[in-house]
């Protein structure tokens, strides 16, 4: 039986790796080794980097909201409070839309968040 050489499929495999290491400095993007360390911990971070860009905006979406609702004085909290209790079922990304391009929609939503809260714990309402 003939011996099965693996020289192509190899190249192959190197040929990707050195491909994604393109753009590294020194040895780690023309050693074997040092690629592949480099590959492993790039692909690692990329990784990493793709959920905390998540978290990102929603940080960046509450910040927007917050900042509207001050706008028509109610904290944060207890707008989406407000919300939760009048069952309006939109997302942060929505409503941080909602209060940089429509600030009459989200008005009418701070309005109707207001009315929902318990009286105790309304804005306007002096206790």
């Amino acid at each position: 039986m003939a011996r099965v050489k693996s020289g192509v499929t190899t190249r192959q495999r190197k040929k990707k790796t050195f491909r994604i290491a393109k753009g590294s400095y020194f040895s780690k993007r023309s050693r074997w080794r040092q690629v592949v360390q480099q590959v492993e911990r790039s692909l690692r971070y990329a990784y990493v980097g793709r959920k905390d860009r998540k978290g990102d905006f929603r940080e960046l979406w509450i910040q927007r909201i917050n900042a509207a609702a001050r706008l028509n004085n109610l904290s944060y909290s207890k707008f989406i409070h407000g919300l939760k209790k009048a069952g309006i079922g939109l997302d942060r990304k929505m409503l941080a839309d909602l209060a940089v391009t429509d600030e009459q929609a989200f008005k009418k939503l701070a309005e109707t968040a207001k009315a929902c809260l318990p009286a105790g714990r309304r804005p306007d309402i002096a206790a």
